[in-house]
């Protein structure tokens, strides 16, 4: 972990309350796919975590979905101003880990940090299959970008508006998708339909308020098969079978 000053360089709106902010500064902490960075803002005790959806030597991409106060403050940033942020946070993604049609489902503002997985699949010579759910057509993000790497797309709406009518679920059996691993980053009702309805190992992404953003405060802890774990620290990511659901 490590902190540092980054200088906005765009903050530009790609769908209905959603933001893709890039931002210049050291990425050098920034190691896997799935890692988040926790932004400092003015007049707030909190800082927001954010997932990581690409970077290079230079600069990081994120994309946030304006939901509450310090996601509007973040919308009204311009470029040229600078941001506090905390980087290389969380345990990432491992794409060693997958077979060779690896299964890669995003929901909503889950969706960002697959990218970079993504491209890390491909550059191990794997062939993921990309399945993304929206709730409307206003929503969608992304969708052109993965395609733009060259792998299948599937995109459903909860609508109906745009692609397959229904959740990721239902787009995954109409599809009849191959896949002999899976990995996934949404709403937890999203994971655990998923979990229900897939039978093959993965990695899932896990999305929960944060207070301290590096494991000290043990706010965003989850109960696993081996204790509990800390979704910021042990987390965002973990194995399907160590997940214990609640309910």
């Amino acid at each position: 972990m490590k902190q540092t000053i980054f200088t906005i360089l765009e903050n530009t709106k790609v769908a209905q309350d959603v933001y893709r902010m890039r931002l210049s500064g050291d990425t050098a902490d920034f190691t896997h796919p799935g890692q988040f960075l926790n932004i400092k803002l003015e007049g707030l005790f909190l800082r927001r975590p954010i997932s990581v959806s690409d970077y290079d030597e230079k600069s990081v991409l994120i994309y946030y979905k304006v939901v509450g106060i310090g996601t509007r403050q973040m919308s009204e940033m311009k470029s040229g101003e600078t941001l506090d942020i905390l980087t290389g946070l969380g345990n990432g993604f491992d794409p060693a880990l997958s077979g060779e049609q690896p299964l890669v489902v995003g929901g909503g503002v889950g969706t960002p940090p697959l990218y970079r997985l993504t491209k890390a699949l491909l550059a191990a010579g794997k062939h993921p299959t990309v399945v993304l759910g929206f709730n409307t057509a206003a929503d969608l993000f992304l969708t052109e970008e993965f395609e733009a790497l060259g792998v299948p797309v599937i995109v459903a709406t909860a609508d109906g508006s745009v692609g397959i009518h229904g959740f990721v679920t239902d787009a995954i059996r109409e599809a009849g998708i191959s896949y002999d691993y899976v990995y996934t980053c949404g709403p937890e009702p999203m994971l655990k339909a998923l979990y229900r309805a897939t039978d093959c190992p993965g990695q899932y992404s896990f999305e929960a308020r944060m207070g301290c953003g590096f494991g000290a405060c043990m706010g965003c802890s989850c109960k696993t098969i081996t204790g509990y774990k800390r979704i910021c620290k042990e987390g965002p990511v973990l194995l399907k079978e160590e997940i214990l659901w609640e309910n």
